[in-house]
């Protein structure tokens, strides 16, 4: 019994050599891991947008919404200066009986005429002289009988609805005789018609779908079939005359 005492007790002084003791002075100082905290997740990320982004931001904004308000201030004042009528009239009259050609003049593109030969069928004679498809030059026809004038403006300066320099002239001739000229300029703010003006008189508001449905001749003739333009002919090629040259005479 004796002998396993002391092999137990000689165990215990091996360990306790092995193992080193902890000093004060390693004790009072803590390692790299103790000393420096972990960052934090909100330390780490960074702001997608900063405040100066979100000021220049705001300040677009304000200037979009500015811009939008002054438009519509515009707007409401060009409105104001129009008298509505309560029932729509025609813009033309039945004494002038029925159309006999319509000549589109716009002010960035070619002349369109549309007129009645002496078959009184349609035919296209500008940009280029064909035949004429007949239901698309008569419906064309009818919505010029059936423009309706829904305000007048009294006192108005042309140069406001472009009608200074407007986009469209169009040139009117009927059977009876009788000639009008119709300008077209802006379309109003609220898209419900065209601000026109008939033979130099009162600025007037026509409506959008009539006049939407003429000026449709300016970018689509109603040809029958597309004409093929007719190529022009070869131009000749001057060739100068021979000059003849005098032979030297020779010196003896």
């Amino acid at each position: 019994m004796a002998r396993k005492t002391t092999s137990t007790t000689t165990k215990a002084t091996n360990e306790t050599k092995a193992k080193p003791k902890r000093t004060a002075a390693t004790k009072a100082k803590p390692t790299v891991a103790e000393s420096t905290p972990a960052p934090s997740v909100s330390q780490t990320r960074k702001p997608v947008f900063r405040a100066g982004t979100w000021i220049a931001v705001l300040l677009l904004i304000a200037l979009i919404g500015l811009t939008f308000y002054l438009k519509s201030a515009k707007d409401k004042s060009i409105i104001a200066g129009a008298t509505p009528i309560s029932t729509p009239v025609a813009l033309f009259s039945a004494t002038d009986g029925n159309l006999s050609s319509i000549e589109i003049k716009p002010a960035k593109s070619e002349v369109v005429k549309v007129a009645r030969n002496a078959q009184n069928a349609w035919a296209v004679e500008m940009p280029i002289a064909a035949e004429a498809n007949q239901g698309l030059a008569e419906a064309a026809a009818t919505q010029v009988s059936a423009l309706q004038v829904l305000s007048q403006i009294d006192n108005a300066d042309p140069e406001v609805f472009g009608l200074k320099n407007p986009a469209f002239v169009i040139d009117l001739a009927f059977q009876s005789g009788s000639k009008h000229t119709l300008e077209v300029g802006d379309a109003t703010p609220t898209n419900t018609g065209f601000y026109v003006r008939l033979d130099n008189g009162k600025i007037m508001i026509a409506s959008l779908d009539g006049i939407s449905a003429l000026l449709q001749l300016a970018f689509s003739p109603p040809y029958l079939n597309t004409p093929t333009p007719t190529a022009l002919p070869p131009t000749p090629t001057v060739v100068p005359a021979a000059t003849e040259t005098e032979t030297p005479t020779p010196v003896p």
